[in-house]
Order: C-alpha cells, then sequence, then structure tokens
C-alpha cells in the first residue's frame, strides 16, 4: 500500500472550534489517519498530522485547506510565529511504496486545484519546486503576511499557481514534497551541557569553529579558537551530511542531551549516528546510555538499524521484522527514559486504517473465521497462508544451518535465503487479507444501483475493477509460491539435513498455495470479458503450474534421496 503523510500548519491555535472543524475534515475523508493535532495559543498556530493513500491525503489537503480558508480572517491573526496564510504550509512527505517524484506531482496537483477552485496564490518549496531560490519555506515566508502584498506585485515572486492578486482573508500557501524529519535524542550520564554541545558540534552537517585541543581538557570547547589573518574563525565541516544537532540538559530526565535533527535519514541513518556519539561521548570521558525518539519514525529507518545492529554480530539476517525492530530498539537503547512501543512510534504501524485484519487474529479465530457460512475468507486467503507458513519454515531452515559450525561457509547464503524467506513471509501475509478484499470488492460492485444509464455504466466499471483485482491477488499468490518452491530447491541442496522433512513440508505447502490460488484465477477469468488479457494469463498461469510441477517433484525426490542416505 502506498502511503503519504501531510502536516499542514494552520494559522489558528486559540479557537478550539475552527481546530475542529479543519480536523472534521480531514477525518472525513475515506483512507486517512489523523495521528496528531498539535495546537498553541501563543504562536496562535495548529500542525496536524495525518496519513493515508495518495488520492485520500491529496483529498484531505484540500478539504483541510478550504475550510481553514473559510475559518480563518488573516488580516485579524496575531501569533508568535510566522506565517503568511490561513493554511501557511502543507508538505506532503512520502512513507512507503511511494517516490518522492511521485509525491512532488501530487503537491503540484493540490497546488494548482487550490489556486484555481481557492483562488489562493500557491508557492511550491522544498523538492516541488522548480526554482532553487524557491526551495527555502524561510525564503519564500520573508515578509510575512503583512508584506504579502508587496511580494505579489514583484513579477519575480508570481505564484506557482493561483492568482497574483493578493487575498487578503486567506493569504498565500506554501506546497509541496519533502522527506520525512526525524527528531532523536541521545542521551549520556552527565548533566554537563557542554559535553553534549561538543558533541553535537562535531556532528551536526555546519559543523563548529576549528579549535586547538586543550591538553588539560578531552572537550574542544576549551581549546582555543584557530582563526583567519582577518580574524574570522576558520570553520570545519561536521560528520554527517543533513543533520542538525544541539546539546542541552533535560532537567526531566536529570541528564544531557544531544538533540538531533534528521533532514533526510537515507543520507545520514540514526545508526551511524548514534555510533559516531557513542565513541565522541566515550573520549570525552561520558557514556551514552540510549536514546530517545521525539515523534514518529519510519518503519525503514527502523530495520535498517536493526540490520546494521545483525551484521555486526555477523548474525544472520532472516529473521522476523518483529526481531530486527527489537535488536534496533535495544542497540539504540530506545527504552533508556522513555517506553519505545513500535505500535505507536513507527509511522506504518500507528496507522490503523484496518483494525480488523484477519493477520491479526491467532490461529484459533483464523481457523473458525474460514469455517464460518460466508464465502470469505476462503480458498484465497488460505492458500496465501500455506504460501506464507512455507516461507516460514524455509527461514527456519536457513537459520538452523546458520548456526551450525560444520555449516560455516554456508553462512553468507544461509543468511540471504533467510531474507529471501522473511521478505516472501511477509509479502504472502498481506496477500490473506487482500484475497478477501478483493472478493469483498465484487459483492460490493453487485450491490450497486443500476437503474438508469450512469449507474449501469458506473456499477460495470466498477465490476470490471473488482473482478480484475479478484484475478491479479490470487494470481500474485502464484508468483510468490512459486518463488517459495525454488528457495525449498536451493535449501534441498545446501542446508542442514537433518531438517530436511521441514523442507518437505514447505515444498508441499507451497505447492498446495499455489495450486489453489491457481483455481481462484481460473474461476474469476470466467467473468473476465477482455479476450485478449485472458488468454495471456492463462498462458502464464500455465506456464506456472508447468514449471512448479517439475520444481515439486525434484524437491520430493531429493527429500526421499536424502532420507535413505542418513538412514
Amino acid at each position: 500500500m502506498k502511503l503519504v503523510e501531510c502536516v499542514p500548519n494552520f494559522s489558528v491555535g486559540n479557537d478550539d472550534q475552527v481546530i475542529q472543524k479543519i480536523v472534521n475534515s480531514i477525518t472525513a475523508i475515506k483512507g486517512v489517519t489523523l495521528l496528531d493535532v498539535d495546537s498553541g495559543v501563543d504562536t496562535n498556530r495548529s500542525v496536524v498530522t495525518f496519513v493515508g493513500d495518495p488520492h485520500a491525503v491529496k483529498e484531505a489537503a484540500f478539504q483541510s485547506i478550504r475550510t481553514a480558508s473559510l475559518s480563518i480572517d488573516m488580516s485579524k491573526h496575531k501569533g508568535t510565529h510566522p506565517r503568511m496564510g490561513a493554511t501557511d504550509v502543507c508538505p506532503l512527505i512520502p512513507i512507503s511504496n511511494i517516490t518522492m517524484e511521485e509525491c512532488v506531482e501530487l503537491s503540484k496537483s493540490l497546488g494548482k486545484r487550490v489556486g484555481d477552485e481557492l483562488d489562493i496564490p500557491i508557492f511550491l518549496y522544498e523538492m516541488s519546486s522548480a526554482k532553487p531560490s524557491r526551495s527555502n519555506l524561510s525564503v519564500i515566508r520573508s515578509g510575512e503576511y503583512e508584506g504579502l502584498s508587496k511580494k505579489l506585485s514583484d513579477p519575480k515572486w508570481k505564484p506557482d499557481y493561483g492568482p497574483s492578486t493578493f487575498n487578503k482573508k486567506s493569504g498565500a500557501t506554501v506546497i509541496g514534497a519533502r522527506n520525512f524529519l526525524i527528531a532523536y535524542n541521545i542521551n549520556l550520564n552527565s548533566k554537563d551541557k557542554r559535553i553534549a554541545t561538543d558533541i553535537a558540534f562535531e556532528i551536526r552537517e555546519k559543523g563548529r569553529s576549528k579549535r586547538k585541543p586543550n591538553p588539560k581538557s578531552t572537550n574542544l570547547l576549551d581549546g582555543e579558537i584557530i582563526r583567519k589573518k582577518d580574524g574570522s574563525p576558520i570553520k570545519t565541516k561536521g560528520m554527517f551530511k543533513d543533520v542538525k544537532a544541539v546539546g542541552w540538559y533535560v532537567k526531566e530526565y536529570n541528564r544531557v542531551q544531544i538533540s538531533i535533527n534528521f533532514n533526510n535519514y537515507k543520507i545520514s541513518t540514526i545508526h551511524d549516528v548514534f555510533d559516531a556519539v557513542c565513541k565522541l561521548a566515550s573520549d570525552r570521558g561520558a557514556r551514552v546510555t540510549g536514546s530517545e525518539l521525539v515523534g514518529l519514525i519510519p518503519l525503514e529507518a527502523m530495520l535498517d538499524a536493526g540490520r546494521f545492529y545483525l551484521k555486526k554480530q555477523n548474525a544472520s539476517l532472516g529473521v522476523s521484522t518483529n526481531e530486527i525492530i527489537e535488536i534496533a530498539i535495544q542497540s539504540l537503547g530506545l527504552n533508556d527514559i522513555v517506553p519505545f512501543d513500535p505500535k505507536i512510534k513507527i509511522i506504518e504501524y500507528a496507522v490503523n486504517i484496518e483494525s480488523d485484519k484477519l493477520v491479526d487474529l491467532d490461529i484459533n479465530s483464523f481457523v473458525n473465521e474460514v469455517s464460518q457460512n460466508s464465502p470469505a475468507p476462503g480458498g484465497g486467503s488460505v492458500s496465501a497462508l500455506l504460501g506464507s507458513l512455507s516461507a516460514s519454515l524455509c527461514s527456519m531452515v536457513a537459520s538452523l544451518t546458520y548456526d551450525k559450525k560444520e555449516f560455516f561457509d554456508s553462512k553468507p547464503e544461509m543468511s540471504k535465503t533467510g531474507e529471501k524467506a522473511q521478505i516472501l513471509k511477509d509479502e504472502l501475509l498481506i496477500l490473506i487479507d487482500n484475497d478477501t478484499n478483493a472478493f469483498k470488492a465484487i459483492i460490493e460492485a453487485n450491490k450497486l444501483p443500476d437503474s438508469n444509464a450512469k449507474e449501469k455504466e458506473n456499477k460495470e466499471l466498477s465490476m470490471k475493477k473488482a473482478i480484475r483485482l479478484a484475478i491479479d491477488v490470487p494470481f500474485e499468490i502464484v508468483k510468490l509460491c512459486t518463488k517459495v518452491l525454488n528457495l525449498c530447491f536451493d535449501l534441498c541442496k545446501n542446508s542442514n539435513p537433518n531438517s530436511i522433512s521441514d523442507i518437505a513440508v514447505a515444498a508441499e505447502s507451497a505447492y498446495a498455495g499455489l495450486k489453489g490460488a491457481s483455481m481462484n484465477v481460473l474461476i474469476n477469468l470466467r467473468d473476465f470479458d477482455d479476450k485478449k488479457s485472458k488468454l495471456q494469463i492463462l498462458k502464464k498461469l500455465d506456464n506456472h503450474l508447468k514449471e512448479s510441477s517439475v520444481q515439486h517433484k525434484k524437491i520430493i525426490d531429493n527429500v526421499h534421496s536424502i532420507i535413505k542416505s542418513n538412514g
């Protein structure tokens, strides 16, 4: 699922009714989850955070901007925070399964609609800006609302969308795509703010003034600044790009922290910065006790950290997502001062769009759900489950082989196999619900009214989409189960022979899942009226069935051969 975050800033913080109107306009859009509303009275500003699929997020953003334009009069606005419009800034942030380029196009589409329909001047910023001079928010917002009329009269400041005339009530809005910002604090066993500040200067991209070390101190702040001939300090670059950092004392925690903002966590990772701070602290006689995440973090950043520390331990990467996350939590000390709950702190988990997913049921509940007198969940979901169980067994065998001394040379291969198996397991787990949802989409499309030509056309189009989805989902199960079978074949040749019966069970499960899902493809193809696509699908399906039949036989023959040879 594609997931986008939107964090619009509205110029209202002291009127609960207006704030609630804006929030209601967001939550009214299906497919959007509200994560946070942070309002400040002195700033007279509210920052709202919500996530969802791209289409839903764009619609919710537009409706919230529209509501703000109707409810906020900028000519009467007072607040301590810089601002230039009722909706001051509206960033769109790619979270998962969506590119920055897609978010840029999304922001442009949103900006055009706001400009055209609401008559609000729109300036694009960050990744969406076509002009380098306009990429920085503070530059665009210079002069604020009070200077906006004059700015718009300057041809250099022609808006990207909307009118060049001053909108007295709504002001102007800045829209654009940007990277996810991570706010992260590293804790020290010290109350000395100068130690934290010294380390912050070392790691931040901005760097510091170059100093001559003081032989009596480990803190560079105690050294003399080295200056140029004109008296200005010589500057040195910091260790990490797109990182901002300061040192401060937190009375509540009775210790100092290095407070860090990651503008691009893919360029500078939290684990690299954490390890660097550990060394820098040790050099200064201090010790890192752990860290604290402020706000939310993308799953990718946590998985990258977990895998990094697993590699350092020379441990297999073929473990579950939950285990990788737990390694990251332990390694970074994220429970040091406040508990770290992945369900709350990881943005993909915090989005609770579907609270009644089949994969969240226990075994007993799932089996009982399948046994009910309803057609879904049915064979497709069970086929996906069989495939995921097969992948799980492959991961288990790879891990058991990885840990055996006599298979030391196979460690790299087993780690990669385990990783592949875990990915396939997770993809197949998602398809358990997707298959049931695809069937439900057909039911819902069948219920649509068809009393007139327009309704009939809409119903027919909805049915076509639903049927195609009901074909594509089980076909994906077929393809993934084929990949699992290939893993079974590879493990047959290179894994611990004591686990060969587990490989056999994995192969039988994957083959059963593949065959079962293929039946779902065939039965739904009956109602598919695109003959050309139908023939292409049938040909591809036939190829998968033939190849998997051969592969399945090879695996089972190998299993019997290994069992006999070790008997």
